[in-house]
């Protein structure tokens, strides 16, 4: 076809920088993105095409890449510039070039009908997108006149290609009106004039499908376009012909998946529950497919039992409300769920023989939460009926999450056990959930199940049936309260009859017993009944995840009584410590343990079993030192250190001997006087200080190491808090020779935390003073060498300055103290690529700034430099820092606001005064808003972070676009 000399859109594209866009040189860079070897090479390329396709040069060149010569790659190309030029710079276009647009796609989507299919699309997708910005006024029956065109007779194409070109026109065309960045208005007149518009396709997608001459591909084409135009939220009953003629076509195999696909996308819809008397009529073809589902599970044909039951699960999920309304229908409704209830239970162990189950699961909260939401009268008429369904899917769901046998889950692959443990989580949530409906009842009903099992004479049972039972029990124990259940002594008592062969029945066991601890600590008198069990898998590396978590919880729940047991836990946890059964989290998990039951022991005993307890590790920490000392630094030596400071810092977490409020109900329950004499941690923290010491000698300039020293002592701040004042002195020594020889994030926040607890006390205040003037002297002179390589340092130091201010800003009326460069440095801190800390440098100014008028030397500096902050923060909003910072930047113009009221109003006009600050897209009235908008705002600071992200918008060109849709 003759090509026009001037194409659309090509005058009025703006002014996009003169690139030498020719075809030649497309296909030039094209070859180079596709065939080019080197990866840099294809980057640039890729970056240049991309200019191409937006540039007002792609309006020529689009059209001369779609030549019939040209290979696909190339054509496919061309088409999607011209599909990017219509559906984002539509504006550019000028309305008398419509038609001839329109004219020209057509002639390409016909030229290219037997030509490549991915093209086809593209060029489908280009005029869809012209459509929609055209439809209603420029373009009335834009659908009815595509159907008219491809129906002329007089086409070079044969009626087969003319007719799937239609078919994939009218596919894309409701997808590409989903994904359009039509403004909100023109969306809705749109999709009216889709909706309208329907009545031209349907008629024809229903003689297409009916028609027997029909070829499959056609009939196929014709599913994927009913599936597509039914997202537009046509109303149901208009698609009633065309979901009965695919029930109809599940028959056929070609068309099954396309089908399945268009019927569920038709039941889905939520505007398709107003039409009950539709849904009323499909639950007998849902109904219908029962053999052919049954058939399929036979012959394991995994794909069509899944497909027949996503649309049985379409239709009771989403309208299992509406369709329970319908009282004179209950029993089609109780088939359907019966049906569901068949692919639920499905033979076969997921994810192996069957991938259908899963899909199921949420089908049953939906019922369950529409029938405890009708009235009572209706709601117990419905429990009448559905109670025994429920029960019924309590058997099916623990049967399902049986494990296979031993050998056949050998054969498993790792990804499949994965997907097995994911599904059994979703089926105990499921159970969790039932709970609700079926009350103690369910309890009472797995305990009967679990007796009659355990104590049978019959020995054909198989510990996948326990598991399963006892898996039911832990599921409902987890997260119900069963503190008041009838069943739960019997359970107790049960569980030691338990024969475990297996670890995975050995696992369920002990995660059944943690799921109740509680239980066990209103009744201690059944402890002994469980804990050997504990106690004993503690000893088996298989066992290691479920033996020390179940110890942990028991040891958290019920450490008032477990003195009794205390010294044969701490020697069988001793023991498996020193046998390095256990992986570290593991190793961590059993110290945690042990730090609960020793809070309940008198403070001598607690003394006594730390000595037998952490003694080897020091020994061995010292022989480390000791090796240390004359050797240059081991990595295997390091994992040990790091690995006993681990160890220490897990046990000082939760070894807490003051007796806080929320730790019991009384303290009566607590049988203990408050302990007397020093704290057993202080006391271990004295005698291994110097150790610690020597260790830091040689590892000074490992992160690690240091994280773990810092640890530790962090870890028993938050644990004793005041208790902890005898070692604050000793340790802010320590911490300043730490990072004078090599700054560390980590020593930053224990300095942070020693500021929070212990500033305030005068007592403490000299050494905490000394230390925060010498970690701010070396930050300071890490910023003079580059802070760039630091950015972890720069957060953690932001953060303690910002502590300081919040805890005690005397600490700022310090001589030694300069103000000035720490406000400098924290301005520098602001322009820092990392959000964390962008972040925390606006935390210390909003901290900062309130103090200007208590803080005569912050006063001072913000007088001096002030108009620095203001800028760095202006330059921000301007579009040097993220978006999702905003917010934080807002925060530091409403203290100055607040604040520093008249000096804002004076730097702020001279900030915004030089043109192109902080953003050229910027006119000086906007400017002169926002300043204005800011001054006036001194109490709401939502308003004001609402200001800012207007206001960045306009700086960054985004104001009024997509862009801003989530923002």
């Amino acid at each position: 076809m003759e090509r026009r000399e001037e194409q659309p859109g090509a005058a009025g594209a703006g002014a996009a920088p003169a690139l030498d866009f020719t075809v030649e040189n497309v296909e030039k860079a094209l070859h180079q993105l596709y065939y080019d070897p080197n990866i840099e090479n294809k980057n640039l390329a890729q970056k240049w095409l991309m200019q191409a396709q937006v540039s007002p040069q792609a309006w020529h060149f689009s059209w001369q890449l779609l030549q019939p010569d040209k290979v696909p790659e190339i054509q496919y190309f061309g088409a999607s510039a011209l599909h990017i030029k219509i559906s984002r710079y539509w504006s550019d276009i000028p309305t008398d070039q419509y038609e001839s647009l329109k004219a020209q796609l057509f002639t390409q989507i016909t030229c290219f009908a037997s030509g490549s299919k991915i093209v086809l699309t593209r060029l489908c997708v280009a005029l869809a997108s012209l459509a929609l910005s055209m439809m209603p006024d420029a373009w009335p029956c834009a659908v009815a006149d595509m159907v008219r065109l491809f129906q002329a007779e007089d086409s070079p194409v044969d009626g087969q290609g003319r007719c799937l070109a239609l078919l994939e026109l009218l596919t894309v065309l409701p997808e590409e009106f989903q994904t359009s960045r039509l403004p909100q208005y023109r969306k809705g007149l749109v999709r009216a004039s889709l909706a309208v518009e329907c009545g031209a396709v349907f008629p024809l997608l229903e003689q297409l499908l009916q028609q027997p001459s029909s070829p499959s591909c056609v009939r196929q084409k014709v599913l994927k376009c009913f599936s597509s135009w039914v997202q537009l939220e046509v109303p149901l009953q208009d698609c009633e012909a065309l979901i009965q003629a695919a029930f109809t076509a599940l028959q056929d195999s070609e068309l099954f998946d396309s089908s399945v696909e268009a019927i569920v996308n038709a039941i889905s819809q939520p505007d398709a529950q107003r039409y009950v008397n539709t849904l009323l009529k499909l639950i007998p073809l849902v109904l219908g497919l029962q053999d052919q589902l049954r058939q399929a599970v036979q012959n394991g044909d995994m794909e069509t039992s899944h497909g027949i039951c996503r649309i049985a699960v379409a239709l009771g999920e989403n309208h299992s409300r509406a369709l329970l309304d319908q009282v004179e229908h209950w029993q089609s409704f109780l088939a359907l769920v019966n049906m569901i209830m068949f692919c639920t239970g499905i033979p076969g162990h997921y994810p192996v023989n069957e991938t259908t189950s899963s899909l199921t699961l949420t089908f049953w909260y939906t019922l369950q939460d529409d029938i405890l939401s009708f009235e009572a009268e209706k709601q117990a008429v419905y429990q009448q009926v559905y109670r025994p369904v429920y029960f019924q899917l309590v058997d099916v769901l623990l049967h399902k999450a049986q494990f296979p046998s031993d050998e056949e889950y050998g054969f498993w692959s790792s990804d499949e056990k994965e997907q097995f443990r994911i599904y059994r989580v979703d089926i105990s949530d499921t159970l969790m959930y039932v709970y609700e409906m079926l009350g103690a009842e369910l309890l009472s009903n797995l305990y009967d199940k679990l007796g009659r099992l355990l104590t049978s004479s019959e020995e054909s049972y198989s510990w996948q049936h326990t598991e399963a039972l006892l898996y039911g029990f832990q599921s409902i124990a987890e997260t119900i309260d069963v503190n008041y259940s009838d069943v739960v002594p019997g359970l107790i008592g049960l569980i030691p009859r338990i024969s475990i062969s297996n670890v995975q029945l050995a696992d369920t066991v002990m995660f059944t017993i943690g799921a109740l601890s509680e239980w066990l600590a209103d009744h201690p008198v059944m402890i002994n009944s469980v804990l050997p069990l504990v106690l004993h898998a503690l000893g088996n590396p298989e066992l290691s995840v479920s033996s020390v978590s179940t110890l942990k919880k028991i040891c958290r729940e019920c450490k008032y009584d477990l003195p009794p047991y205390a010294a044969n836990i701490v020697a069988v946890s001793q023991d498996v410590l020193m046998k390095q059964i256990h992986k570290t989290s593991q190793c961590m998990w059993l110290m945690q343990a042990l730090g609960f039951l020793l809070s309940a022991l008198q403070v001598e005993e607690i003394l006594k079993n730390l000595h037998s307890l952490i003694s080897p590790y020091i020994q061995q920490l010292e022989k480390l030192a000791e090796e240390i000392v004359s050797e240059l630094p081991n990595p295997s030596n390091k994992l040990a250190i790091v690995h006993i400071l681990g160890l220490l810092s897990n046990l000082f977490t939760t070894l807490d001997v003051s007796h806080h409020e929320d730790d019991h109900e009384g303290p009566e329950l607590r049988k203990l006087p408050v302990p007397q004499g020093p704290n057993p941690v202080i006391v271990v923290l004295q005698q291994v200080f110097q150790l610690i010491q020597k260790v830091l000698s040689k590892w000074l300039n490992d992160a690690q190491v240091v994280e773990a020293v810092c640890a530790i002592f962090e870890k028993s701040v938050k644990t004793l808090l005041d208790d902890f004042a005898p070692m604050v002195p000793q340790l802010c020594e320590m911490l300043g020779r730490m990072y004078s020889t090599i700054p560390q994030a980590s020593a930053l926040d224990l300095t942070r935390q020693l500021v929070h607890i212990f500033a305030h006390e005068p007592t403490h205040f000299p050494p905490i003073e000394a230390l925060f003037l010498l970690v701010t002297s070396v930050t300071l002179t890490l910023f003079h060498q580059g802070p760039r390589d630091h950015p972890d340092i720069v957060d953690s130091f932001m953060q303690l300055l910002a502590q300081a201010l919040k805890r005690k800003p005397d600490l700022f009326l310090c001589e030694r103290l300069d103000v000035k460069a720490v406000f400098q440095c924290a301005v520098l801190a602001l322009k820092f690529p990392e959000a964390p800390t962008v972040k925390a440098s606006c935390g210390f100014f909003t901290e900062l700034l309130p103090r200007c008028g208590e803080v005569e030397p912050v006063g001072k500096v913000v007088q001096e430099d002030g108009r620095v902050l203001l800028i760095a923060v202006l330059e921000a909003i301007g579009g040097q820092a993220s978006r999702s910072l905003m917010d934080c930047f807002a925060d530091i113009l409403f203290a100055l606001n607040k604040h520093c009221f008249s000096l804002l109003s004076m730097w702020i006009k001279e900030a915004l005064q030089p043109p192109g600050f902080p953003s050229a897209r910027l006119s000086p009235e906007q400017k002169d808003t926002f300043s204005q908008q800011i001054l006036r705002e001194r109490v709401n600071k939502r308003r004001v972070k609402e200001m800012v992200k207007e206001f960045t918008l306009l700086c960054r060109g985004l104001h009024g676009t997509d862009y801003t849709a989530d923002y």
